[in-house]
C-alpha cells in the first residue's frame, strides 16, 4: 500500500480528547434514539413481518410474508430481528436493533481504516455523523445491513496490504464477503471484487501474493459463509428460489422497471451527495484533487499519497454508474457508496494544503449534525412517523371492538399493515394482498366471505364519500391521517 506521505498530507491532531468523548456520546444518542418509533413506509413493516413469522414457526431458512413464500431478499436482516425477538419481544425496538448496530459496525470500520494512516479518530466522527448512514441505520430495511460487510470486506482487503499478517485480513475480507451475499445477494458480492479489481487496474499494480494465493482457500470461506442459508433453501424449493430469488429479484429489478421505481439517469448523482451530507463538499474536492493530480499533471510526485484515495474513489464511482443504468431507483441503493465519500472527506480534511480554520471547523460540524439529528429524532419523527403508520390506527380499532376483523384496503394497498394486522389482511390466491375496486366488493366480501360480521377498510381519503354514500354499507370512521382513513364496514340491511 502506497504509504501517506508528508508531502502531502501531515496535519496536526484535529479533535481534542474531550470532543472525542462528546462526539462518541452524541453518536451513541444519534443511532440508537427513535428505534422504538412506529415502523413507517411499505418495507420496514414487511420485513419486521417476514422475521414474526419466521420466529413464530422457529424457522431460520425459509422467509414467508402472510403465510406465503417471500423471496425477495436473502436472510440475514430476518436473522438479527428474530434473535432480536427472542431478547427483546416483538416490537420496532427489535426489528432496528440490527440495522442500528449495523451503522456503528461501519464507523468503527472506518475508523480502524483511518488509524492505519493516524486519523481514526477524525474518521470516525465524520462516518458518524454523515447523514445517510444516521438516517438508514434507523430503519428496519437491508441497506444498511449490505454497506457493513461491503465496507468491512473492502476495509480488510485495502489493510492486508501493509500488515505483517494480511492473511488475517485477507480471511476477514473473504468472511464478509460470504456476509455480503446474505445480506442482499449477489450485489454483496459483485461491488467488492468489482471495486478491488478496477482499483489494481487503475492503480496498475498487481496484488499482492498473499492476495493471489488466498482465492482458492478464502473462496471457501465465502461460500461456506453464504451457504448456510443458500443451500438450504435450493435443498428445500430447488429451481423456484432460483427463478425468484435470482432471476426475478436480481436481473429483471436491475434490468426493467418491474417494482415501479423509476428515475432519472442522473438521480444517484445527486442522491450521494445528500446522503455525505454534511462532508459532501469536502468528499468532492478530493475526488477533485485526485482527478488533477492523475490525469491532468501527470505529476509521479503527487500522487504518492493518493492511494487511499484512489481506493475511496473507485469505491464511489463504481456503485455509482452501476446503479445509473439500473431501471429501478431507491436512495438506499447508493448507501454503500457513502463509506467511500466518507474516507474521501477524510484525506482532504488531513492534507496539508487544506486551511486550518476548515479541520477546527470539522469537530463542531460533526457535533452540530449529530444534536441535529437526535433533536430531529426526537422532536419531529414522531408526528411523521404516527401520521406515515397504521399503528394508531388499528390500536383504536381494536379499542373499539375491532380486534379480530378482517382489514381490507380500498383502492389501495397497505403494506404498512402487515406488522400491525397480521393475519388479517384479505389476499389474492397468490399470497398479495386483495387491492378492492368499489364499495360492492367490500360488501360482497362481507356477505360471502366474513359471515356478515364487520370489517376494516382502509381508504384513501378521496375515495371516502363514494365508500360512505354506498346505500349497501354502514361505515363509521375510526382514525384519520393526512392521507388514508380507517372505517368500519358491515353490511345494510
Amino acid at each position: 500500500m502506497a504509504e501517506i506521505t508528508k508531502s502531502t498530507f501531515d496535519p496536526p491532531q484535529i479533535i481534542a480528547r474531550t470532543a472525542k468523548i462528546a462526539l462518541a456520546a452524541l453518536a451513541f444518542a444519534a443511532y440508537f434514539t427513535g428505534l422504538t418509533l412506529p415502523l413507517m413506509g411499505p418495507d420496514e413493516p414487511r420485513y419486521a413481518q417476514v422475521a414474526r413469522e419466521m420466529f413464530d414457526r422457529g424457522d431460520w431458512i425459509t422467509p414467508t410474508l402472510g403465510g406465503s413464500l417471500w423471496f425477495e431478499k436473502p436472510a440475514l436482516l430476518y436473522w438479527l430481528e428474530k434473535v432480536a425477538y427472542h431478547i427483546f419481544g416483538v416490537n420496532e425496538f427489535s426489528a432496528r436493533i440490527g440495522p442500528a448496530v449495523f451503522g456503528i459496525g461501519i464507523i468503527f470500520c472506518l475508523y480502524l481504516l483511518g488509524r492505519s494512516i493516524g486519523r481514526g479518530a477524525l474518521f470516525a466522527a465524520i462516518a458518524a455523523s454523515t447523514v445517510g448512514l444516521i438516517a438508514f441505520a434507523h430503519g428496519a430495511s437491508f441497506d444498511i445491513i449490505l454497506t457493513l460487510p461491503i465496507t468491512a470486506t473492502l476495509v480488510a482487503y485495502y489493510l492486508h496490504q501493509n500488515s505483517k499478517s494480511p492473511r488475517g485480513f485477507l480471511a476477514a475480507a473473504y468472511f464478509f464477503l460470504g456476509v455480503g451475499l446474505l445480506a442482499k445477494g449477489l450485489v454483496g458480492a459483485i461491488f467488492p471484487v468489482g471495486i478491488i479489481f478496477f482499483y489494481h487496474v487503475v492503480q496498475w499494480k498487481r496484488p499482492t501474493r498473499s492476495a493471489f494465493t488466498s482465492l482458492i482457500w478464502g473462496g471457501f470461506i465465502t461460500l461456506i459463509t453464504a451457504g448456510v442459508w443458500y443451500v438450504p433453501m435450493y435443498v428445500e424449493h430447488g429451481y423456484y428460489f432460483i427463478d425468484q430469488f435470482f432471476v426475478q429479484h436480481h436481473f429483471q429489478r436491475f434490468t426493467s422497471n418491474k417494482y415501479q421505481h423509476p428515475q432519472s439517469f442522473i438521480f444517484f448523482f445527486w442522491m450521494l451527495p445528500v446522503l455525505a451530507l454534511p462532508w459532501a463538499p469536502f468528499a468532492i474536492l478530493e475526488l477533485w484533487k485526485l482527478f488533477r493530480s492523475r490525469f491532468l499533471r501527470h505529476d509521479p510526485q503527487q500522487n504518492s499519497g493518493d492511494d487511499l484515495g484512489t481506493f475511496a474513489a473507485v469505491w464511489l464511482l463504481l456503485p455509482l454508474f452501476f446503479f445509473s443504468f439500473s431501471g429501478s431507483k431507491l436512495p438506499g441503493y447508493i448507501l454503500p457508496a457513502v463509506p467511500a465519500a466518507v474516507i474521501l472527506a477524510g484525506l482532504f480534511a488531513v492534507r496539508l494544503d487544506t486551511a486550518a480554520w476548515i479541520r477546527k471547523l470539522i469537530p463542531a460540524a460533526a457535533a452540530l449534525t449529530l444534536a441535529a439529528s437526535v433533536l430531529v429524532i426526537i422532536f419531529y419523527l414522531p408526528g411523521f412517523a404516527e401520521s406515515d403508520s397504521v399503528k394508531a390506527a388499528i390500536a383504536d380499532a381494536n379499542a373499539q371492538g375491532f380486534e379480530n376483523a378482517p382489514v381490507l384496503g380500498l383502492h389501495t394497498v397497505s403494506h404498512n399493515a402487515e406488522f400491525y394486522a397480521p393475519g388479517r389482511l384479505v389476499r389474492m390466491p397468490d399470497g398479495k394482498q386483495r387491492r378492492f375496486l368499489g364499495a360492492a366488493e367490500i360488501k360482497e366480501y362481507i356477505v360471502l366471505y366474513n359471515g356478515g360480521k364487520p370489517v376494516l377498510v382502509i381508504v384513501p381519503r378521496e375515495f371516502l364519500e363514494r365508500l360512505q354514500a354506498f346505500d349497501g354499507l354502514r361505515t363509521k370512521v375510526v382514525h384519520q391521517t393526512a392521507e388514508d382513513v380507517l372505517v368500519a364496514a358491515s353490511a345494510a340491511p
